[in-house]
């Protein structure tokens, strides 16, 4: 029997809603993950590696030619200075290295501050770690940062803050006065933070990336989390990392080697070279997402619902109350039949329902055809 603590994760909303896609024929922009493939010279790296051996188990911490590439992808575009040995760690995925990082640093009974909406994964690896999670709550449509609620939400059983910047699903991306109140507390209150930067090349109209990592005082309390699903499309693939001090690092690499030991081998010199391309890929795909964002905002406009913009991620977010409709999670299970499209409700990702009930959640890191496709079904919503 299935453990108390577990017992509200039994499924994920991203698996339900997925399968609803295949079962009616709709077009899914629900789950995160894009339908075209990576960069070619990527794809043919790792077609490469599999040729040619590199299908054994890896080092523990990864092969030395990738955590030599995150280390000097940091530096690069963070200015973040790492050792490869021992400050780098790869993961299976960043959902993995959450997972790790919260078990490994978190006892029963200790606190996490998380900001909510909150992806589902951070509520799960909470309670797996028997900590309890404290929300902040970002509401629409600025998603700003409440300092007060913020500051409210720490207690002296406060363990560690989990932070999602580009965050999911909001498409926010936290300002460096944000950050810097984020920062203040922790460091006055000697609260580690992990951090969840998947979406850090998909920030849009100019706004810039800051790890929390390189605000004064956070370096050696931080373990930062990214991946390089998103960035290269090769969400399957499910090659991430943790980085930070080495002894932060080691603590999720205890975890870690007891979750999936190691994975992922043929991919890992793949994402070497991935991360070694030109600034010229990352500007690229950053404005071809951009204008998908668009693509999709004006097309969800047109349909008569009312538009949160994103400054990052795959995701936006919309207000189905002037369609007359306040059930976003009822919108949502009707919605393949109504239009055929799937997108996923915000609110189960809120402590707050209130807050989240009339919001939906849908994806744009898809073809422009098929943006347009479902624009066009979405439009018969009004009639």
């Amino acid at each position: 029997m299935l453990v108390a603590r577990m017992a509200p994760f039994t499924s994920t909303i991203f698996a339900e809603m997925s399968a609803l896609a295949v079962a009616t024929g709709s077009i899914n922009l629900g789950q995160g993950f894009p339908d075209t493939d990576g960069p070619p010279e990527v794809i043919e790296a790792a077609v490469a590696a599999l040729r040619g051996g590199v299908n054994q188990y890896p080092p523990g911490p990864g092969i030395p030619e990738l955590r030599a590439a995150i280390a000097a992808h940091q530096h690069r575009f963070h200015g973040i200075e790492l050792d490869p040995e021992g400050e780098v760690l790869v993961t299976t995925g960043a959902t993995e290295g959450i997972a790790a990082a919260l078990l490994a640093l978190c006892e029963p009974g200790d606190e996490v501050v998380t900001f909510e909406p909150y992806y589902d994964s951070y509520a799960a690896c909470i309670a797996m770690a028997g900590a309890t999670r404290r929300v902040v709550t970002l509401r629409p449509p600025d998603y700003g940062l409440d300092p007060d609620a913020l500051a409210a939400a720490f207690s002296p059983r406060t363990r560690a803050i989990l932070l999602n910047s580009p965050h999911n699903p909001t498409g926010k991306v936290f300002s460096r006065a944000e950050l810097e109140l984020i920062a203040e507390l922790c460091a006055g209150r000697d609260v580690l933070a992990i951090t969840d930067e998947v979406y850090e090349h998909l920030t849009f109209d100019g706004r810039e990336h800051i790890p929390l990592a390189t605000l004064p005082g956070m370096a050696e309390r931080t373990v930062t989390l990214s991946s390089a699903g998103k960035t290269f499309s090769v969400t399957g693939w499910k090659i991430g990392w943790a980085t930070g001090p080495r002894e932060l690092v080691s603590a999720v690499q205890t975890a870690k080697q007891f979750l999936t030991f190691v994975s992922g081998a043929p991919f890992q010199p793949a994402i070497a070279r991935a991360l070694a391309l030109p600034d010229a890929y990352f500007e690229s795909f950053r404005a071809d997402l951009q204008a998908k964002r668009d693509r999709l905002c004006a097309g969800l406009h047109a349909a008569g619902l009312a538009v949160f913009e994103p400054a990052g991620t795959y995701f936006v977010t919309a207000d189905i109350t002037p369609l007359g409709e306040t059930d976003g999670h009822a919108f949502c299970l009707s919605l393949p039949e109504r239009a055929g499209v799937v997108a996923v409700p915000t609110v189960v990702f809120y402590d707050a329902e209130d807050v989240g009930r009339p919001l939906v959640r849908f994806a744009f890191c898809k073809r422009d055809e098929v943006i347009d496709e479902a624009a066009a079904r979405l439009a018969g919503l009004q009639s």
